[in-house]
């Protein structure tokens, strides 16, 4: 399936557009994480935990809405965007990634 945030999928033309499909991934984040990304803030540098997370997020997030579209019949998704939240709970910190795009049908 193409996947692109651009509204047209290059070379090929939109048949039918199927609507709007979305995939969201909250996953939590564990307190060694979350110590390790402190020292990280205070002497500097990348934080390998959260970004191993975030990409885990997204590539679920990817993974549901590509599926909703194939339950469509889709052939693309156009016009992907992919946010990213961090949500504070009692608990702990989650981290959210939401994707949506349209739907579509190529010639």
């Amino acid at each position: 399936m193409i996947i692109t945030t651009t509204d047209a999928a290059p070379g090929r033309e939109t048949r039918e557009s199927l609507g709007v499909v979305a995939g969201e991934a909250i996953l939590g984040v564990n307190i060694f994480r979350d110590l390790f990304a402190g020292i990280r803030d205070i002497i500097g540098g990348r934080s390998g935990g959260y970004q191993k997370a975030l990409r885990e997020a997204r590539d679920h997030a990817m993974a549901d809405m590509e599926q909703e579209a194939a339950a469509l019949g889709a052939d693309a998704i156009l016009a992907v965007d992919i946010d990213y939240e961090a949500i504070d709970t009692q608990k702990g910190a989650m981290l959210m990634v939401s994707c949506n795009g349209t739907a579509v049908k190529l010639r």
